[in-house]
């Protein structure tokens, strides 16, 4: 007996909807954050992703990591080497894919998100039940491996 349940297509639009909210809210918040360190949410995903890597990435290897367009980290990265975030380095694997190394200016900024984001995360943590954290976390990373997995129809039904 299958203990998988289905949903009506309007409760998933709901919860789209709802994600959809949320990462605006998300998104705000965190650039309200971060601003005291000249940046925003969008460069702090940028930043981050390599901070949290084992060593320099290329521009794909960022937008996996952190769920956006190579184009939009692309766009990212030119600010943020311009601004003296990132060393930019030869890649040996691809000529026209160069691999991003953070500055020491893009250290010391990481490590103050970092900071931020842990104070800002344990006043979070503080406000959701467990049961309920961990439920959503779940019902989350599901919907991302279907979504991840199911092309969305495309045109009209004839």
């Amino acid at each position: 007996m299958s203990t998988q349940q289905n949903h009506r297509p309007q409760d998933i639009t709901e919860l789209m909807l709802l994600i959809f909210r949320l990462n605006g809210a998300l998104l705000e918040r965190g650039d309200q954050l971060v601003a005291h360190l000249g940046i925003n949410s969008a460069r702090w995903q940028v930043l981050g992703a390599v901070g949290l890597a084992d060593g320099p990435q290329t521009a794909p290897q960022i937008a996996a990591r952190m769920g956006i367009s190579r184009q939009g980290a692309q766009k990212q990265l030119y600010k943020l080497v311009e601004e003296g975030y990132f060393d930019v380095l030869p890649n040996p694997q691809h000529a026209r894919s160069p691999l991003y190394r953070l500055s020491a200016k893009g250290e010391r900024t990481v490590a103050g998100t970092q900071d931020c984001q842990a104070r800002w995360t344990a006043q979070l943590a503080q406000q959701l039940p467990d049961a309920d954290f961990d439920a959503a976390r779940q019902t989350l990373q599901q919907l991302l491996r279907v979504l991840e997995t199911l092309s969305p129809p495309i045109g009209e039904e004839k």
